[in-house]
């Protein structure tokens, strides 16, 4: 999937469009489900880390909207390094590695999977104790006098991507998976002569494996433990489409061909066929 900015970027413009008043609804209702915060009046020697509303709208891979997306983020540019968090880095795969999975994939005549963890960073436990401040117009009266402390990560905290690193990875090893020591994203199983490879892009999963009941419990347990989205055989990755047929594995990028056309006005120009042209894998 890909992400593009919308042109409401103010609460007061949002709350005007029902789309975007369900898709606030919708961030809430998941925030209040993973248990993100407990509201309290707020100490005086404390400080209050603001919110603000992000709107977002999720594209397929030809370019339709699959979703508009409402985040509620803190301002984590106002936290202050060592009292209101201390570790902040989070891996994210490389490109290679997903090249050269979808390369074993296509050798080994495997179908490639993909999940979507729903806002992956509010699964993040942190250990620091922040203030969060909330926002007077999230249609929840109850939110306008009393402040946030933070039981779980908020999208825009410093240590949002290393707290859901932690919890995911924390998951796998639970699991039986063996963290790859040179990729700390891609997990292996491995029972008897069967294998299931998952690599972990933020909160995107892809998987792939010789056994089906394998696959199959995998993807049930996570849909137990997490807030999931099953996308069913990978067809768009990281700006990468992904076809998969009987003759083989083929990568494109259209979708990123013809932005760029259109961005630079040569929609009409004579089309070529290239070397990367309907390329198998």
């Amino acid at each position: 999937m890909q992400l593009r900015h919308d042109g409401t970027r103010k609460l007061w413009t949002a709350a005007k469009h029902e789309v975007w008043v369900q898709a606030m609804k919708e961030e809430i209702k998941m925030i209040e489900k993973n248990d993100t915060w407990e509201l309290a009046e707020r100490p005086k020697d404390k400080e209050v880390i603001g919110v603000k509303w992000i709107y977002k709208t999720k594209l397929n891979a030809d370019g339709s909207i699959q979703k508009h997306k409402a985040r509620l983020v803190a301002k984590g540019y106002s936290q202050l390094p060592g009292i209101d968090y201390t570790e902040t880095f989070a891996p994210v795969a490389r490109l290679d590695t997903i090249r050269a999975l979808v390369a074993i994939a296509a050798n080994k005549k495997w179908k490639i999977y993909q999940m979507d963890v729903k806002s992956a960073f509010l699964n993040g436990y942190i250990d620091e104790r922040n203030l969060c401040g909330a926002t007077s117009r999230i249609h929840c009266k109850r939110f306008t006098r009393k402040k946030s402390w933070l039981k779980k990560a908020l999208y825009g905290l410093k240590q949002a991507p290393r707290a859901w690193y932690s919890r995911i990875d924390n998951y796998f090893m639970d699991r039986g998976f063996r963290r790859s020591l040179s990729e700390p994203t891609l997990y292996v199983k491995r029972q008897g002569n069967d294998t299931l490879i998952v690599s972990l892009y933020v909160d995107d999963l892809i998987y792939r494996g010789n056994n089906e009941k394998m696959i199959h419990d995998f993807k049930e347990d996570m849909m137990k433990t997490f807030e999931m989205s099953d996308l069913g055989l990978m067809h768009f990755f990281l700006g990468i489409e992904i076809n998969q047929e009987k003759e083989g594995i083929f990568i494109c990028q259209k979708k990123y061909t013809e932005t760029l056309l259109k961005k630079f006005k040569m929609e009409s120009c004579k089309t070529v066929t290239t070397f990367g042209h309907r390329r198998k894998v």
